[in-house]
């Protein structure tokens, strides 16, 4: 497997850092982009070769990070976008500025690190690989925004996928189920909470970000290079699998 030149957006979140490290042990040139600028130290510390704080909801920003990661590895090989936000409410409570919010974090982001990565490397190929969830593909109360969101995203990946596949860029997915990270820490403030969560999903436990992370990684590698199209569910069977119930010991 040659070694690839990869950017992150989202590098300072849970799964995006996690991403990072799992890239470098690789021996892979790693760019991060994060919002969180107080941050970036702790990517160059761990190996990236570079990193820009970035809004990612303003695509000209975003066209400047990739040109300055380019000229920092030398090419671009992949881009992976990990970044997200939360909000659980039923659609009659959310307010249009919560939405409107929800859908530039996630789908305007998307689409515009889509676009410009996609620019970027018409000539060489490469991956980008998105990040969806379960809960565009298994109804989840108090998900209405979220599930709107990331159901969006997973069409554009289908769509773009097949514009730039004659261009050998692949486009995949990663369907997240409940990971403990930074940003849902609230979710699993007490054990019954906890418990509750894990109990949805299949194999019995929430997720960790090494779990989204590793196969975020085989998705940007070359390891993957006859996959495009795909959405795939990195969620303890959350998104298509009934649990049973579990025997007591």
């Amino acid at each position: 497997m040659k070694n690839g030149r990869y950017l992150v957006f989202g590098a300072t979140g849970g799964i995006g850092s996690c991403l990072c490290e799992i890239l470098v042990s690789q021996q892979h040139q790693v760019f991060g982009a994060g919002r969180e600028a107080g941050k970036l130290q702790k990517l160059l510390d761990n190996g990236c070769v570079g990193s820009v704080a970035v809004d990612a909801t303003d695509w000209v920003a975003v066209q400047n990070a990739i040109q300055m990661s380019i000229e920092s590895m030398g090419g671009l090989d992949g881009v992976a976008v990990c970044i997200g936000s939360l909000l659980l409410k039923p659609a009659h409570l959310t307010l249009q500025e919560e939405w409107r919010g929800i859908m530039e974090t996630h789908v305007t982001t998307s689409f515009g690190i889509l676009g410009a990565s996609a620019k970027a490397m018409m000539r060489g190929g490469g991956s980008i690989v998105l990040t969806g969830s379960a809960a565009g593909r298994i109804g989840m109360a108090n998900h209405e925004a979220v599930a709107a969101a990331k159901g969006a995203i997973m069409g554009l990946t289908l769509s773009a996928a097949a514009t730039y596949a004659p261009r050998g860029i692949r486009i995949n997915c990663v369907a997240p189920g409940l990971v403990e990270t930074p940003m849902t820490q609230g979710l699993f403030a007490n054990e019954a909470s906890r418990n509750a969560s894990r109990q949805m999903h299949a194999l019995g436990r929430l997720g960790q970000a090494n779990d989204v992370a590793e196969t975020m990684a085989w998705l940007l590698s070359s390891k993957s290079s006859w996959v495009t199209g795909q959405v795939i569910g990195v969620d303890g069977g959350l998104g298509s699998l009934l649990p049973r119930a579990r025997a007591s010991s």
